[in-house]
């Protein structure tokens, strides 16, 4: 089935997820939530999401037939195909970021109500600035390729590719798996994965059906289903 978006445009908000999962019961699927500016913009954990005007922040109401964690990877695929159309390369890091030249450029968070909705927010630098302090880990497609772009135009690509790469998770979710395998910058590099049991070291060596990242210690084979990833230094494709 193919989504229709209808978008909802803000001027400001606190968080573009908070606002549509208010809404997300009434309305259709394809609701999209986008806003020039978030005061209380959010990643994984609570974690504060810098979103000042000329970047994308964006919520999308979806309603599979049921949730699965996996969803977080359309998300991230539709991103990395947008930067694609652009003429930059974008590598997912499991699970949820999307980095360029080993910085992050844009963020996928997944959260919902149990069989009812799923909403998946959108944080994608663009035009906006960023602050001196993050330079070193963070960039802009402004910053990469040296000019503003057409906000509408970068919109109008990551809900195209998105709606793609939705219809495919719900066809065959193990394409979409399949996909990001090659679009990720984790195998066969040396990992850390920090979790709420401790740490794993060792070498990203799978990502699973279900979705979980497969590390070998060394010693053992360990299948991680939730953790922040760091990445030794070295080439990002």
């Amino acid at each position: 089935m193919t989504v229709m978006w209808k978008i909802i445009h803000l001027d400001e908000v606190n968080s573009t997820n908070d606002y549509a999962k208010s809404i997300a019961e009434e309305s259709p699927e394809g609701t999209v939530v986008i806003a020039k500016r978030q005061t209380a913009g959010k990643g994984r954990k609570g974690r504060s999401w810098a979103s000042p005007q000329g970047g994308l922040w964006m919520s999308v109401i979806l309603k599979p037939e049921r949730t699965d964690p996996r969803l977080v990877f359309v998300g991230a695929l539709a991103v990395v195909d947008t930067l694609a159309d652009f003429g930059i390369r974008g590598w997912i890091k499991w699970p949820n970021d999307v980095w360029v030249e080993g910085k992050k450029i844009a963020g996928v968070l997944t959260e919902g109500k149990a069989e009812k909705f799923v909403v998946m927010g959108i944080g994608l630098n663009v035009n906006n600035e960023i602050p001196a302090d993050l330079r070193e880990t963070a960039t802009s497609m402004r910053a990469i390729l040296g000019k503003r772009l057409e906000f509408n135009e970068v919109t109008n690509r990551v809900l195209a590719h998105l709606g793609r790469w939705y219809k495919l998770f719900q066809e065959e979710p193990l394409n979409v798996i399949e996909a990001v395998k090659e679009r990720t910058l984790l195998i066969n590099r040396e990992v850390t994965v920090i979790h709420s049991d401790g740490e794993i070291s060792g070498t990203a060596v799978d990502i699973l059906e279900d979705g979980s990242l497969l590390i070998d210690t060394g010693e053992v084979r360990v299948r991680v289903v939730y953790g922040d990833v760091s990445v030794r230094p070295g080439r990002y494709g």
